[in-house]
């Protein structure tokens, strides 16, 4: 087993964060810790909180944490913050806005830098959750970069996506072209107390009744569609979620709008309940699980997309880049040339 595995399960902080940052940086024996951990994981409830710039996420995360802790919950935070151009590392404003957590040992906060990753999840956020997991966290809250064209990866990670948006700030627009209506679980209106928040939610509305049949789609695409309510207590109740008769229903589920002024504590109890219903209402389904298994799958093929072209990159070599220089001099096209490469690659004329 790796020396960091029995001290990540055993609860160990430091060993914790010697952990993330062995798995973040994609060092040697990263993949040897992830594998030792990997059967001791899928306990953890994973939130994700998307939205765009300036709405409100880290301060509304600051709050979920406040709440969970209430609730007796260990709660861990991965951060994705921009890049910085000059050290390459994480620029930390989501970790400053949760500092007055810092000493609680209940709470375990990690920065991590998107590195030019583009779909507002660094490109080891999923196995840095992970750990979270396997080091005892009962909610784990994944707040991306910001949403926006291609941001949209949280959803293959969460169990229950949040977005956050503001009076405002044009994002009424930029949910419809980012295909926010989508990802959504959960909205937070946030900064409720400002003018156009009214008009925030009626568009908000708007978009999901417009969108019903999209929704709909989507809802079947993620594993949300409900057939039934005998599946998945268990679990709900293991992550303090007690079922009730109006807490879920049949047919696809229908996101919340929670006004709410994160600054001020208001609005987070509605929005705690918002939450928790959700997280009822997909760990009890069949469907529930159907999305689980296909975010198994998905991380199965991107783990072995990288595989495979790691592995041809080192086995082409300088054959890799006479077939470059054949195409910047325009003496081939790029299709002709992946083609030969990947014959090449697989000992075959």
């Amino acid at each position: 087993m790796h020396p960091l595995a029995e001290r990540i399960l055993a609860g160990d902080a430091p060993a914790l964060a010697r952990g993330l940052r062995l798995v973040d940086d994609r060092s040697a024996g990263h993949q040897d810790l992830l594998r030792d951990l990997f059967p001791k994981t899928g306990r953890a409830r994973i939130v994700g909180v998307t939205g765009n710039p300036g709405a409100g996420k880290s301060t509304l995360c600051d709050r979920l944490i406040e709440a969970f802790r209430k609730e007796g919950r260990r709660v861990g935070v991965l951060a994705v913050d921009p890049t910085s151009p000059f050290s390459g590392g994480a620029i930390l404003g989501d970790r400053i806005r949760m500092q007055r957590h810092a000493t609680d040992s209940g709470v375990f906060i990690r920065s991590v830098a998107t590195r030019g990753h583009l779909g507002g999840l660094s490109r080891s956020a999923r196995d840095m959750v992970r750990l979270m997991d396997a080091f005892g966290c009962d909610v784990v809250l994944v707040e991306t970069v910001g949403v926006g064209q291609d941001e949209l990866e949280i959803t293959q990670t969460a169990h229950t996506t949040l977005v956050v948006v503001a009076p405002g700030m044009g994002d009424e627009v930029q949910a419809i072209k980012a295909g926010i209506l989508e990802c959504a679980d959960v909205f937070a209106v946030n900064k409720a107390d400002r003018d156009g928040a009214d008009a925030a939610v009626r568009d908000l509305e708007l978009m999901i009744a417009l969108g019903k049949e999209s929704l709909l789609s989507a809802s079947k695409i993620r594993g949300h569609a409900v057939h039934g309510l005998s599946h998945g207590e268990d679990e709900a109740r293991a992550h303090g979620v007690e079922a009730s008769a109006d807490a879920v229903g049949e047919g696809p589920f229908t996101p919340p709008i929670v006004r709410c002024v994160a600054v001020r504590g208001e609005g987070i109890s509605e929005f705690v309940r918002g939450l928790d219903r959700h997280y009822l209402w997909a760990t009890q389904t069949e469907t529930g699980r159907a999305r689980h298994a296909a975010r198994a799958r998905l991380e199965l093929r991107e783990a072995l997309r990288e595989a495979l072209i790691e592995a041809a990159l080192a086995e082409l070599g300088p054959s890799l880049d006479a077939a470059l220089s054949r195409v910047e001099r325009r003496e081939a096209d790029p299709y002709t040339v992946t083609a030969d490469l990947v014959r090449a690659f697989r000992g075959r004329p």
